[in-house]
C-alpha cells in the first residue's frame, strides 16, 4: 500500500509552501495539483514522476471530485507514493476532508499537510491586517459560493453584527448578494471593502472602496476570481502599511533603469 500527502501549496508565492509541504512534493510518485498552485512548485518533483492537472474552473473542471477521489485510491494502492497539491490550506474550502474520508475508507494511510490560507495570505500582501488592536478582534472566513442546489446557509446577520473582519472566498460572482446581506443585517454602508485579485502572485492586484460602492468599483475594474473579498476597517490601514505592490513595482522599474 502506498501513502497519500494531502498538502496545502500556499497561496501562490512560491516561497509560501510550508517545508515539509515541498519535501511531499520531491518525494511523489504522483502529483495531482489544482489550478490555483503556482506551477513552479512542480520543478520541484522528480523528474519521472506523474503529474496530473485536475483544476477546475467555475462551470468548467478538468477532473471531476469523484474522478480524483478514484486516482488517489488507484495510484496509492499501486504502492506508489502520492502527493495532491492543493492551493490555500486542504482544510480550508478545498474538499481536503472529503478526499481523506475517502482514503480511509479504503484504509490507505494519509497525513494532512497545512498551508497557508489566502484569507491570511491575500490581505498580508495588500497590507490588510485581518485583527488589529485597535480595529478588530475577531476575523471569520466565508465561502462566497454556495454549492449548487443547496440553499445559502450562511449566518449573514451574525457576520454582519458580531464580526469585525471578513474574509470571503469565491465570492465575486456573488458580490452583489453579499453587499445587499451585509447590508440588510444592519453593516454601515461605509464599512470598508477590498478585493485582491491573483493574491501573493507577481500579477496580484487590490482595489478598495465601501459596501456603498464595491460593486460598482469591482465592475469598472473588471475584477474576476481568483480574488478574497475583505470587509471591515481593517483594511483602511491599506493606505499606510501596503508594501507587496509597491515593492513589485520598485522592482519593475529598476529592472527598466538596467
Amino acid at each position: 500500500m502506498g501513502l497519500v500527502y494531502i498538502v496545502g501549496a500556499g497561496p501562490g508565492d512560491v516561497d509560501l509552501i510550508t517545508v515539509k509541504g515541498l519535501r511531499c512534493i520531491e518525494a511523489a510518485d504522483v502529483i495531482l495539483y489544482d489550478r490555483l498552485i503556482n506551477q513552479d512548485l512542480l520543478a520541484y518533483a522528480k523528474k519521472d514522476a506523474k503529474l496530473i492537472f485536475c483544476g477546475k474552473l467555475p462551470n468548467r473542471h478538468a477532473m471531476i471530485q469523484e474522478n480524483i477521489n478514484q486516482s488517489l485510491v488507484h495510484y496509492a494502492q499501486q504502492g506508489l507514493v502520492v502527493t495532491r497539491l492543493k492551493g490555500g490550506d486542504p482544510f480550508v474550502f478545498g474538499r481536503g476532508a472529503e478526499e481523506a474520508e475517502i482514503l480511509a475508507e479504503h484504509g490507505i494511510p494519509f497525513e494532512i499537510v497545512p498551508g497557508i490560507t489566502s484569507g491570511i495570505a491575500a490581505p498580508a500582501y495588500a497590507g490588510i491586517p485581518v485583527t488589529h488592536r485597535d480595529l478588530s478582534s475577531s476575523f471569520a472566513i466565508v465561502t462566497g459560493h454556495m454549492r449548487e442546489g443547496k440553499d445559502d446557509s450562511i449566518q449573514w446577520e451574525s457576520l454582519a453584527k458580531g464580526i469585525d473582519t471578513i474574509a470571503i472566498y469565491m465570492g465575486v460572482g456573488n458580490l452583489p448578494y453579499i453587499r445587499q446581506q451585509l447590508l440588510k443585517y444592519g453593516r454601515d454602508e461605509q464599512t470598508p471593502v477590498a478585493l485582491v485579485h491573483w493574491g501573493t502572485f507577481a500579477k496580484q492586484k487590490t482595489i478598495t472602496g465601501t459596501l456603498a460602492n464595491i460593486v460598482d468599483v469591482a465592475q469598472r475594474e473588471n475584477i474576476k476570481n481568483p480574488s478574497m473579498i475583505l470587509v471591515g476597517e481593517v483594511v483602511a490601514l491599506r493606505e499606510k502599511i501596503q508594501w507587496f505592490e509597491q515593492t513589485n513595482l520598485q522592482s519593475q522599474l529598476q529592472e527598466i533603469s538596467i
